[in-house]
């Protein structure tokens, strides 16, 4: 089956979805040499309305600038992608998935984070809004000492002695390790999400897509 990974950065919710069993294209405005799948630069809304019928499922990751603390920090003003890309998603008729971060304005999302999998040590909470019905896992409490804030030699210090590492801004490629990345430098990490996450999504997806009366994409 074949997926879409629209706003795709380096490819970290694609390997999570390949991981499931996708055949995934890329598609991001900006080169992106690191993705590991097919990619096609351009812009994501366009490709969407072009293309999106023809893939099983779709994952959009839009920019979350908007919807962060750095929009109160530098004082900007950033574009909102979601709705227009939630309009073309339900437009297609195809199976998706948006993910953002906490605080952006997605229907009904599921939350996910590092803590939920085993092997992963970032605590990442990332928001998934979709048209099928996702499962939650639940998160675990008081089990991992978290490194939130703190220096680049004292994160990584905390990260090497067992603990939990948040992810935030230009960081060091060790966070590749925290969240079972291996293929990124460090500006690429601070936009990824664990393929852990979309890895347990894809599985879901999958199997609604195998029900029957199931259409494949065109």
């Amino acid at each position: 089956m074949r997926l879409l990974d629209l706003y795709c950065g380096a490819g970290g919710a694609a390997m999570g979805y390949s991981r499931a069993g996708f055949e995934v294209v890329g598609v991001d405005i900006r080169p992106q040499p690191r993705y590991p799948f097919a990619f096609v630069q351009g812009d994501a809304l366009e490709y969407l309305a072009a293309h999106g019928r023809e893939f099983d499922a779709i994952h959009a990751s839009p920019p979350c600038q908007a919807h962060t603390t750095l929009r109160a920090v530098d004082k900007r003003d950033y574009a909102d992608f979601i709705p227009e890309t939630r309009r073309l998603l339900v437009a297609s008729g195809r199976p998706f998935v948006i993910e953002n971060v906490p605080g952006a304005p997605l229907l009904s999302p599921i939350r996910l984070c590092g803590a939920m999998f085993n092997g992963l040590r970032v605590y990442r909470h990332r928001l998934f809004e979709s048209n099928l019905l996702l499962p939650e896992p639940g998160h675990p409490k008081g089990l991992h000492k978290i490194k939130a804030t703190g220096t680049q030699r004292g994160r990584k210090a905390h990260y090497e002695a067992g603990g939990f590492i948040t992810i935030t801004g230009d960081v060091g490629t060790y966070c590749g390790g925290a969240m079972d990345i291996d293929w990124m430098n460090g500006n690429e990490l601070s936009q990824a999400i664990p393929p852990a996450y979309t890895a347990w999504l894809g599985y879901f997806v999958i199997a609604e897509l195998l029900k029957p009366g199931f259409k494949r994409g065109s």
